[in-house]
């Protein structure tokens, strides 16, 4: 891992805070929760909302575009919370093994997904003013697109850290995205199908 310190990370940081924290509390457990009778492979129980990430950082919209962009960055800030044993435990992504997957939440739970390319780069970034300035090592990570089972028009992107080799425990962290080309998304693809299976029934 390389260690730098990245041009104007304390703007970009500092603004996404909030945000974050509010998809764990929210968007993260409610999403997990809802989607909970119609997965399959990777029980989404193993995988608990703990994460604390930002997609495309320096980026407000986290904008991904099938077509031209390679790879989707994605940093992982460290988080505390309460263990399955009620116990605090705090997640620093610097020194913990990188065994990431990244993408759409049915890839993921089906065991695929995109892995990041490398170890990652670890930048120091800071946030508050004065008193309150706190400097935090975050790991930044690369994804090549073309894995991660996104498509046209959805809005948000998953992370699945493994535990150990297995990959069958581990956390999860969620962010919002706005997905832009590549062909039919798999919703459109089962329209189509639906209608074109209509057509030739009726012959």
């Amino acid at each position: 891992m390389s260690r730098d310190t990245p041009p104007r990370a304390g703007e970009y940081v500092f603004d996404g805070v909030s945000r974050r924290r509010f998809l764990r509390g929210t968007v993260g457990i409610g999403a997990g929760v809802a989607a909970l009778p119609a997965l399959s492979g990777v029980a989404a129980a193993h995988f608990p909302v703990e994460l604390d990430i930002d997609v495309q950082p320096g980026n407000d919209d986290n904008f991904v575009d099938l077509e031209e962009h390679d790879h989707v960055s994605v940093a992982v800030h460290p988080s505390e919370f309460l263990n399955a044993d009620g116990e605090r435990e705090t997640f620093d992504p610097t020194q913990r093994d990188v065994r990431y997957r990244l993408g759409a939440r049915s890839a993921l739970d089906d065991g695929e997904g995109a892995r990041p390319v490398g170890d990652g780069e670890v930048t120091t970034t800071t946030t508050g003013h004065g008193d309150a300035t706190e400097s935090t090592e975050v790991l930044t990570l690369s994804f090549p697109v073309g894995a991660t089972g996104l498509d046209d028009g959805d809005d948000t992107v998953w992370l699945y850290w493994e535990r150990d080799e297995a990959g069958g425990h581990g956390y999860a962290g969620v962010d919002t995205v706005s997905v832009y080309g590549g062909g039919p998304s798999s919703g459109e693809l089962q329209v189509l199908l639906r209608r074109l299976s209509r057509v030739l029934g009726g012959h």
